[in-house]
């Protein structure tokens, strides 16, 4: 009896350990690359009217001790509140024109230009 109780306590210990080991779930997909990096900094954005191809990907970093936003004027994006130092990424799927502006100082206007891949 006892050597039975034994070996269930093994194969409990073994069952646990092997599911803590090996988890065949796929983590989270990484984030794509930034094909272009948009700096806020002196109240502005650098470049200010940038092009880039549809299905691109473009950071936006905040660089300046205030907070910013980057929010598309038609509100088909929106970064909200951007502190000093930080990123906030959009993929820009179709080609057209997209203005934005930072909700907190609406005189900073910026615009990308996206185009066929």
């Amino acid at each position: 009896m006892r050597s039975l109780l034994s070996f269930g306590v093994l194969i409990v210990a073994l069952t646990a350990a092997r599911g803590a080991v090996a988890d065949p779930s796929p983590g989270p997909s990484p984030a794509p690359s930034p094909a272009l990096v948009v700096h806020i900094t002196g109240y502005a954005y650098v470049p200010a009217a940038p092009a880039v191809h549809a299905g691109d990907t473009v950071a936006f970093v905040n660089d300046d001790d205030v907070p910013h936003t980057v929010t598309a004027d038609d509100a088909s994006f929106d970064s909200g509140h951007l502190a000093k130092g930080e990123r906030w990424s959009h993929t820009f799927t179709k080609r057209g024109t997209y203005t934005y502006i930072c909700a907190y100082h609406t005189f900073m206007h910026g615009q990308i230009t996206v185009t066929s891949p």
